[in-house]
Formats: C-alpha cells, structure tokens, sequence
C-alpha cells in the first residue's frame, strides 16, 4: 500500500533520512521504533509531504506522491495524527472534529462523528469543552479521532503514547487495533514505546540515526537480542 524508496530528507544541510526504504502491507500496523532524534517523525512528515524528499520516492497505492502537495495526499486517504496532538485549543472537541472533515459531505460527517465517540467515549462527553482544557490523553484521543474524521484508508501515528499515563496508554493502543481490524484501516505507527507497539504491530523496522538498520515481524523483534538491549530494558 505504502512504499518508500532510497528516501533522502534534508533540513537545510542537515540529512535527516539517509536513504529510507520500508513497506507498509494494506491491512495492516506496521510499527517503525527508534530512539528520539532517530528521524521517525520525519520520515511520517515527508511521506505527506513536508519536507519534501530531496531523493528517493514514495507511492501510495501504485501512485508516486513523493511531489504532490499535501491536501492532495490528504484526499487520497492517508491521515496523520502528528506528535505533540497540535489540536486548535480554542475550539471545541466537536469542531475540532469538524475541521478533520475535509472529505465528508453532512451525512458522513454525523456518521464519523458517532463512530468516533463510540470508540472514545470521554469526548462525547465533552464534544463542547474547549480542547485546550482537556488533560493530555483526552487531547491525544481527539488528535486521533480528528485524523479518523476524513476517513482514511491509511493512518499515521506519531507517539501516541508519549506522556501519557499507562492506563491511557492501554485505551488508545486497544482503539489502534479496533479500527485496523473492525474499520480496515491501514495504520502506520510511530513509536518510542517499542513494547507496546511491537506487540500490536504485523510488522516492525528499527530506525538509527535517519537509517532503517532492521525489519522484521513485530515478534520477531520482540525476541530480538539487539532490539530487547537497546529499546526494551532488558525485555520488559
């Protein structure tokens, strides 16, 4: 479904990724894991478009997307549901909502809206409280279901555990796994929590310094000498 190849991302003269190559099979959660600084937000940023890839392609579907402008990109079903929540903290959770309904006519919208407050219950009780009063899991939950609003068929996650208290940590990887196997939704997750998101994830890759240096099934690098050393603390 998702398919990067040779990627180079540069800031200025800065080479975040250096020559990034990974697939993300349709139907399923593919978990990339890394240190901070490793480039993993960059590279959910450049699969949408900003920045833009120096080198390298990406292709959704077939389709090379690696130049074409983001609310394009948008309208072929990829969402992202970027790191640090970047909600609009003076709007309502509801609008908030509806300013994620880009691809929606009224009558999906009401559908999306329900959906998304069946799997994030808090927020339907509080669809009219101002975003930016919500404790950071509430924010998270509606970072996610601001993305779910346009419907994609691919979603991108960046951290969504980072910060969070472990109970809530438990709530929003449980909803990852309901949407990918109840909505058929595509999910593409970012993730220093490699525990977490190994045992969610089809498949994983390990990202060092802007470079993919390991791949494999999620369990497979769960078991992984090198990954349970240097990401999971011994295996826990």
């Amino acid at each position: 479904m998702l398919a990067i190849s040779g990627v180079h991302t540069f800031y200025g003269a800065i080479e975040a990724l250096k020559g990034v190559s990974l697939e993300v099979e349709a139907g399923e959660i593919s978990t990339l894991i890394g240190s901070n600084g490793a480039g993993k937000s960059t590279l959910l940023m450049t699969i949408c478009g900003s920045p833009r890839a120096r080198w390298g392609r990406v292709l959704f579907e077939g389709k090379d997307i690696t130049s074409m402008p983001t609310h394009e990109i948008v309208q072929l079903g990829i969402a992202q549901s970027p790191e640090g929540r970047r909600i609009f903290s003076r709007m309502t959770v509801y609008e908030n909502l509806q300013m994620g309904a880009i691809r929606n006519t009224e009558d999906r919208f009401e559908r999306n809206v329900s959906r998304v407050f069946e799997l994030f219950p808090r927020l339907k009780e509080r669809r009219n409280q101002r975003g930016g009063t919500l404790s950071g899991g509430e924010q998270q939950m509606l970072a996610v279901a601001r993305a779910l609003m346009s419907e994609p068929r691919m979603l991108l996650l960046d951290e969504p555990s980072l910060g969070l208290a472990p109970m809530i940590v438990k709530q929003i990887f449980e909803v990852i796994q309901q949407i990918n196997q109840d909505d058929q939704v595509t999910v593409f997750l970012v993730e220093q929590n490699a525990f977490h998101a190994l045992r969610l994830a089809h498949r994983g890759y390990v990202m060092v310094n802007g470079n993919i240096t390991m791949s494999g099934t999620g369990k497979e690098l769960l078991v992984n000498p090198e990954v349970r050393a240097a990401y999971l603390e011994g295996g826990h």
